[in-house]
């Protein structure tokens, strides 16, 4: 759901039914300045909450969701979206040169995971794996990794330590990819249907 205009929207509604109902009040009813601007707060505030469930039940019935599965897929989101933020910290943190491509290239396919399930919460389903396990192993991992390489002297075991770390951050990064074309399964599929449609209809013109 577009945040942004969802709110643009509702607020819209309100100001226009919070001026027409003061106004009503005022030249049409004659009632005193202070009840019509009481008026016109409520009726404001319950054009605003009208609004506010007309369009959240458009957008379950679109999504196909319940405002349950709804909720408690928000719920998850609003979790992924702290640690995302942690993983953000702690990967920009490292200044290993070999990681800093791959670090990088994750961050985007994570947000694009997160921005695409966030805009069809439904794809929210696609991608359990990324959200109930492999985005708090990359947590985990890459904070850990983070404070061990801000460390002064290093010794052989934690050198050891750190490069089994990176080598097991770069084989959840192939997870998370793999997560992202689960997310994309679909989209695949109905472009490669399309491509095949269309190459058809360029053999027939030949």
């Amino acid at each position: 759901m577009n945040q942004f205009l969802n709110f643009l929207t509702k607020t819209s509604v309100s100001a226009v039914s919070t001026v027409s109902v003061w106004s009503v009040s005022v030249f049409a009813i004659g009632q005193p300045l202070l009840l019509s601007s009481l008026f016109a707060v409520g009726g404001g505030i319950a054009a605003y909450s009208t609004t506010s469930f007309i369009t959240t039940n458009l957008f379950l019935k679109r999504h196909g969701l319940s405002r349950k599965e709804y909720k408690y897929i928000q719920k998850n989101l609003e979790e992924a979206n702290k640690k995302i933020k942690r993983l953000r910290k702690s990967l920009i943190s490292i200044r290993n040169i070999a990681s800093i491509k791959q670090n990088i290239e994750l961050l985007r396919i994570v947000n694009k995971i997160y921005s695409i399930t966030k805009t069809e919460p439904r794809r929210f389903y696609l991608a359990e794996e990324f959200y109930y396990s492999h985005l708090d192993s990359l947590v985990e991992l890459s904070e850990k990794h983070a404070f061990l390489a801000a460390q002064p002297k290093k010794s052989k075991e934690m050198a050891d330590s750190l490069t089994e770390t990176r080598e097991t951050i770069s084989t959840l990064a192939q997870s998370v990819e793999k997560d992202l074309y689960d997310v994309l399964a679909k989209d695949i599929d109905h472009l490669n249907f399309e491509l095949d449609v269309a190459k058809l209809t360029i053999d027939k013109k030949k």
